[in-house]
């Protein structure tokens, strides 16, 4: 999936009451650490300064927030005392109207859809054609 010279997408979920959109906003770059799965610890390394990613409150509002940049590669997490995984710096774009699982889940296009499909991950890829349908019902939403 990852090639040296374009951007990719990817989602990232945090749980509001651990990290949230409006923090992230207020920060602008931090780093994203906490993360303990081989699999979402993977596609971090493969990010890239420049990559967008989807902010996206899981748990309790279960709805993509806004847009975050790469602007950190892959370093250790100190938070990991094994020394086994590491984190990226992401740094705020913008806000979007909110787009809920339950939109995603409804619409046949996002069968395959990671957030769909394997839902307990922390952070995947997401395809352009998806990142751009995702952008666009975002922009359909009346929601602020």
């Amino acid at each position: 999936m990852k090639t040296s010279n374009t951007k990719n997408y990817w989602l990232m979920k945090s749980e509001p009451e651990s990290w949230s959109w409006d923090q992230q906003k207020k920060k602008k770059t931090e780093h994203w650490d906490g993360v303990r799965n081989y699999q979402a610890a993977n596609y971090m390394k493969q990010m890239k300064i420049g990559d967008e990613c989807l902010f996206y409150h899981s748990v309790s509002e279960k709805a993509i927030k806004g847009i975050v940049k790469v602007s950190k590669e892959y370093y250790p997490d100190p938070s990991d005392k094994k020394g086994i995984f590491g984190m990226v710096d992401v740094t705020y774009v913008k806000s979007l109207k909110e787009v809920y699982l339950s939109e995603i889940k409804a619409d046949p296009f996002f069968d395959d859809f990671p957030l769909v499909k394997q839902s307990r991950l922390s952070v995947m890829p997401v395809l352009l054609r998806e990142w751009k349908k995702l952008i666009k019902m975002s922009e359909k939403n009346e929601r602020i």
